[in-house]
């Protein structure tokens, strides 16, 4: 057996330039094990292969046998190279980003009676995008706030276009009725402007706008109407209170690091046009033995490079190549961008708090079970989300031939059920066995609800059937409102055996199915089963107790008295049940017609 030859750095280094570029170090197998760049390839190669008391380094350099070299004009452009070629090779060395998604932001379409929405991807159609937001959860808050302060309609445009009644959202004044012509354009339109204006940030602007508004409607005596604009003004003054930096008018980013137990957290607070947008937390990968300085310059470079960039960035630690980071995310911007680490005042109160976060989300992060880190993450990756699912529910049917139907809802998070959220819902006026009715009756109850403020929406929600319950649900929240809810049906698969789940989605023909080993699946299973324990409890329950009362109770004549003495001498329904008609006239006060009735009541007529 051949030997394997050490990789001869000396002979290497003879030759390398000592201009900017970028560098790749390869094993045995041409696999990339880092990625690098360098103002002066020679000396940073170089110092690879002098002694270390670094063991990450040392275990590296050992696995190398060859590197790769591509020179580039400037240290800037050796930057976006290597940014590049960590995306798209993710070296086991290097520090990656899980999480590499575009950006969610709020879109409002140019139709003639525009929508607001949620959107993520190119911003390449016509109308306007505010943002970029943290997350997706961030997003569909604002949008939530936004539908209450201003009923402009949030429904996609086939829904929209085949409108010919209002729908729930009007109902509650979520929504003006622009699909029936409950509403002329020239007032929809003011609306629309006042979400214009509250995203730049411009709320002074909108409160003065409808204080007059308010005082006109005053003077003509329409006081009704004055009233909603001063509540309207009081809600958007609550949210400015929230929402708003002190200090603050343009866009700025916060990005904190945290490093505990060779794992490092950074968190990223978003600041635009002085409002608060929210903050994100990023786990990446590779940091093991890393400085936080160095944590926050490849995060900066992979995070940033490619996106919306905002003016300011204030940063917890020194970062790596400030300088070269600064000019190629100015040239991308095409303005100056800052790094400042040190700031003062509000804004070093901001950091303060980001570091904050930073550290809370990592301590919670290390005692909590790395499997229920995995089945999400898991979860995530199988059905094709841009971020790990924060919020998930259930719906499942329970009854017996059709009798006292009762739906459950069961809700979870990362860290597992969120039993306080859990809902039973009695089905009434439905024909007996139909689990259809059943679940868009379910549904329509907790999402109204939910609508109004009780809760707050899934990321995903898991329907226990196949196609049909899926599409009924689609049905039924497209009709109340609901959007941006990723809907799953879980069917069993053949002979009804675990593991053989089949995952139906919408807009998709074919079944996903998952390896049984899954843990995604296993979560999946897990919520289904909660699900269904929690529905057949709630519906043994009703049962139980429907049968106790209607055996008894519904009999005319037998009274609470009555009851009782019948219940002591058999011991109970079960004893009274086996009793003949002459056994239940000796009790005292029980006729024998009355007797008759209470026995046909167990065994019909």
């Amino acid at each position: 057996m051949t030997k394997e030859s050490p990789f001869d750095y000396a002979a290497f280094l003879k030759t390398l330039t000592q201009g900017p570029g970028v560098y790749r170090m390869l094993d045995k197998d041409s696999q990339v094990l880092y990625v690098g760049k360098a103002k002066n390839l020679k000396r940073r190669v170089s110092s690879y292969f002098q002694r270390s008391g670094n063991l990450r380094i040392q275990t590296m350099v050992s696995r190398i046998r060859s590197i790769e070299i591509t020179v580039t004009h400037t240290e800037a452009e050796a930057l976006l190279l290597e940014n590049n070629l960590i995306k798209e090779l993710k070296p086991r060395y290097n520090i990656l980003l899980r999480d590499d998604k575009s950006y969610p932001y709020i879109y409002l379409s140019d139709d003639e009676y525009p929508r607001i929405s949620f959107y993520r991807g190119a911003r390449k159609g016509g109308g306007r995008y505010f943002g970029p937001y943290p997350s997706s959860a961030a997003v569909k808050e604002t949008l939530y706030l936004l539908q209450k302060l201003f009923p402009v309609r949030q429904c996609k445009n086939s829904y929209y276009n085949n409108r010919s009644r209002a729908c729930l959202q009007y109902q509650i004044k979520r929504c003006t009725g622009p699909c029936v012509g409950l509403i002329v354009r020239q007032d929809y339109m003011r609306d629309v402007q006042d979400i214009v204006l509250f995203l730049e940030g411009k709320t002074r602007d909108v409160v003065n706008g409808l204080v007059e508004r308010m005082e006109k409607a005053s003077a003509e005596l329409e006081f009704e109407q004055a009233a909603r604009y001063r509540d309207q003004i009081e809600a958007i003054r609550k949210v400015q209170e929230r929402q708003y930096v002190s200090g603050e008018k343009g866009d700025l980013d916060i990005v904190a690091c945290a490093i505990a137990e060779e794992q490092a957290c950074v968190q990223v607070f978003f600041i635009r046009q002085g409002r608060n947008l929210g903050n994100k937390q990023f786990f990446p990968r590779g940091s093991k033995g890393r400085e936080a300085g160095e944590v926050l310059s490849a995060f900066i470079a992979q995070y940033y490079l490619g996106k919306q960039v905002p003016a300011e960035i204030l940063v917890s630690h020194a970062v790596e190549d400030q300088e070269v980071l600064e000019l190629a995310l100015g040239q991308q911007s095409g303005r100056k961008v800052h790094l400042r680490q040190s700031p003062r005042g509000e804004r070093a109160r901001w950091l303060k708090m980001a570091v904050h976060n930073a550290e809370v989300a990592m301590k919670s992060r290390l005692p909590s079970s790395s499997n229920a880190r995995v089945r999400i993450e898991a979860l995530q990756d199988a059905l094709g989300m841009d971020e790990p699912p924060e919020r998930m529910g259930c719906f499942d049917i329970s009854h017996t031939a059709g009798e006292r139907t009762v739906a459950s809802c069961v809700v979870f998070n990362a860290e597992g059920p969120l039993k306080s959220d859990y809902r039973r819902f009695n089905i009434k006026g439905i024909t007996p066995g139909d689990d259809y009715a059943a679940m868009a009756q379910a549904l329509q109850r907790r999402y109204t609800r939910i609508l109004a403020g009780e809760g707050s929406l899934p990321d995903i929600l898991f329907i226990d059937g196949g196609k049909g319950q899926l599409s009924t649900a689609a049905e039924i929240l497209a009709d109340i409102g609901v959007y941006d809810v990723l809907l799953v049906g879980v069917a069993k698969g053949p002979e009804r055996r675990a593991g053989m789940e089949q995952l139906f989605l919408l807009h998709r023909q074919q079944p996903l199915i998952l390896d049984a080993h899954s843990p995604a699946l296993h979560l999946i299973q897990h919520i289904r089963d909660e699900a269904h324990r929690f529905a057949i409890t709630g519906h043994r329950q009703r049962r139980n107790k429907a049968r106790t009362r209607s055996v008894l109770e519904d009999i005319p004549g037998i009274g609470q008295k009555r009851r009782q003495n019948l219940l002591k001498q058999f011991g109970g329904l079960q004893g009274l049940s086996r009793a003949g008609v002459e056994d239940i006239a000796t009790v005292d006060g029980i006729s024998s017609k009355l007797a008759e009735k209470i026995y046909q009541a167990f065994h019909g007529a």
